[in-house]
């Protein structure tokens, strides 16, 4: 594997994600609907991940692809816009992909694919540590067309054999930003209540994408990611006690700890966080690398 198809590739993750993978020594292909940026790509298109002929365009001599295209948030459409265009980019992507006989794709999927992050009523998780299984509960469009992008990698894989794995990232951002959202976090605990105050930092979601791309895992897979710890420093179980008392808590939680399971992430790509929002600039927590 030496070319890469970013799509997404004027978006936060996307732009780090391109010059992450080229440092690593592959060839990216970045598309986008536009450029509000200048890309590092090696050959950045302008075109729609929803587009078959942009895409199939964009595919020729590609080894892998990273689908990244969305839009991110609820808020930033209609209700049919975001799910429209979320189900119909990822599946066009993994279509053109599998017919044209390429084996790996990683795509973008969040935390929120289970539902109750940004639920409108009052659901709480099944469980802590939130891991892929934990019961869904969607009613949002966003939820719901990343709760979709995860059935087509799977139809992706029964149809065209395409190995898919679906990373569904926290609140990812630089460690810059993070300090921004701790503090609104701070101020209200409640607001991530729901997804466990899970975030990770933007170059360890970069490497988590690039350990996701070189995997050797065959089929369709669904990987939580987030950092060791949580966003808020304050000890896990009284934020617990506090905000999600109801909550069954499946493992003994310290300090404080993550309430994302990351036992996948570890054992089908090798990959565990380094940095923490809470530990020196540039610390490492781990010395696990990919």
């Amino acid at each position: 594997m030496t070319r890469v198809l970013v799509t997404g590739a004027d978006g936060s993750i996307g732009r780090a994600a391109v010059h992450g993978l080229q440092a690593a020594g592959y060839d990216v292909i970045g598309l986008s609907l536009r450029y509000d940026h200048t890309s590092t790509a090696d050959r950045p298109l302008v075109g729609d991940a929803r587009s078959a002929k942009d895409v199939a365009e964009a595919l020729d001599g590609v080894d892998a692809v990273l689908h990244l295209a969305a839009i991110p948030h609820p808020s930033l459409g209609t209700p049919e816009e975001v799910f429209e265009n979320n189900v119909a980019a990822t599946f066009n992507v993994l279509a053109q992909a599998g017919q044209a006989g390429i084996a790996r794709v990683v795509i973008a999927s969040s935390i929120n694919a289970f539902g109750v992050p940004m639920n409108v009523n009052e659901v709480e998780p099944a469980y802590y540590p939130l891991d892929e299984d934990v019961e869904a509960d969607i009613a949002d469009a966003y939820s719901l067309s990343k709760s979709v992008d995860e059935q087509s990698a799977r139809m992706a894989w029964r149809r065209w054999g395409t190995n898919v794995i679906a990373l569904r990232f926290p609140l990812v951002k630089t460690r810059e930003d993070l300090f921004r959202f701790a503090a609104m976090a701070e101020r209200d605990p409640s607001m991530m209540a729901r997804e466990g105050w899970a975030y990770l930092d933007l170059r360890d979601g970069i490497r988590a994408v690039i350990a996701a791309l070189e995997s050797p895992a065959a089929g369709a897979h669904v990987v939580g990611l987030a950092a060791d710890d949580i966003l808020i420093d304050r000890q896990t179980s009284d934020l617990l006690r506090e905000y999600a008392s109801g909550v069954p808590l499946r493992r003994p939680v310290r300090g404080r700890d993550g309430l994302v399971d990351t036992t996948r992430a570890q054992e089908l790509l090798g990959f565990k966080p380094r940095y923490s929002i809470h530990d020196e600039e540039d610390q490492v927590v781990s010395a696990v690398t990919t």
